[in-house]
């Protein structure tokens, strides 16, 4: 009986370790998807890609009252999932996806947006929604769009269970809005009896729409409560003529940040990942996504096992290649 080859053992020990990842959760304004955008082949297969990585996809910019464009990404995502899958059948993968959307939300009927969640039902559950209603103080809206909170419990996850407070800004008004997400916080830690939250979106924070003294008066970033997971040097848009940390990523409380998976919090460059041109990526959206990864029970567990096996394999690899009479093409 012949054992393995080292090569073959290593790489089924790197797929196993690859598989040791968190619990992702993602954000994404994808520019305008409407139902024209949905019936382009080449932008839904790069969306299901993206969105196929995470547990949980916030989309931003979403313009589906009726619901097709989203179906239609729904469907695709579920497709996708049952047929990787199948190939690669090493892993329990098989993924469904639900979603759960806001209403129409904007200032003028003109401009309706809605905030849209995707996220697989076997490792999540939607546990909570509340539509945010801004008091209007002054009678002055703070919010472009009043954020759609949600609650999600993930079993598997440290954290446990959680509340996403979305917000996709009006670049001229982010101060203001950024500001007013503490409030958002606030009523849900009353509402929900919960102080785990994680704030994500479209933020238009940098590019001079916040300078350093304004974050003076935002509570989000003058509360050492609040940790900022997206950097201010982070380039989260997709055009040339742009370098802004615009998405970004926040957490309330110590508990949530050592829930989180070190380093995991980035953009995630779909020029660079899938080897696009910068007309097909601009096609898409003209942000990238931003993501970061919860810590799971098992994932420490399992890397424990699986990294000395790994070294050892890599080290067999090493001596065998070493040992090899060395060929040359005549």
């Amino acid at each position: 009986m012949s054992c393995p080859s080292p090569l073959l053992l290593s790489l089924l020990l790197i797929g196993i370790y690859g598989q040791c990842s968190g619990f992702k959760i993602c954000a994404f304004n994808i520019q305008n998807f409407d139902a024209t955008k949905s019936a382009n082949y080449r932008v839904m297969h790069t969306l299901t890609k993206i969105v196929s990585r995470c547990d949980i996809c916030l989309l931003q910019e979403v313009k589906d009252l009726q619901g097709k464009a989203t179906k239609a990404l729904l469907g695709r995502l579920n497709r996708y999932s049952t047929k990787y899958s199948r190939i690669y059948i090493l892993y329990d993968d098989n993924y469904h996806y639900k979603y759960v959307a806001s209403g129409g939300l904007g200032r003028t009927p003109e401009d309706q947006e809605q905030y849209v969640y995707l996220y697989r039902n076997e490792t999540v559950k939607l546990t909570d929604r509340y539509q945010y209603a801004d008091k209007k103080e002054g009678g002055v809206d703070a919010f472009s769009r009043d954020p759609f909170v949600v609650r999600f419990q993930a079993k598997e996850t440290v954290i446990g269970d959680f509340a996403l407070i979305p917000l996709h800004t009006t670049a001229s008004d982010a101060i203001k809005e950024i500001d007013k997400l503490y409030d958002v916080f606030e009523e849900i830690k009353m509402k929900w009896n919960t102080e785990k939250v994680m704030f994500l979106g479209a933020f238009n924070a940098g590019c001079g729409h916040i300078t350093r003294q304004d974050k003076a008066n935002i509570r989000l970033f003058s509360n050492p409560g609040f940790f900022w997971l997206i950097g201010d040097k982070v380039d989260t848009t997709a055009g040339d003529l742009t370098s802004c940390a615009y998405d970004r990523i926040v957490v309330h409380g110590q508990p949530f940040l050592k829930a989180i998976k070190p380093y995991s919090a980035r953009v995630f460059n779909i020029a660079k990942e899938y080897k696009l041109s910068k007309e097909r990526v601009l096609e898409v959206s003209d942000h990238f996504p931003v993501e970061v990864e919860l810590k799971t029970k098992s994932s420490g567990q399992l890397q424990a096992q699986v990294q000395p096996l790994l070294l050892i394999a890599v080290s067999v690899i090493t001596y065998v290649l070493h040992i090899l009479p060395s060929t040359s093409v005549v």
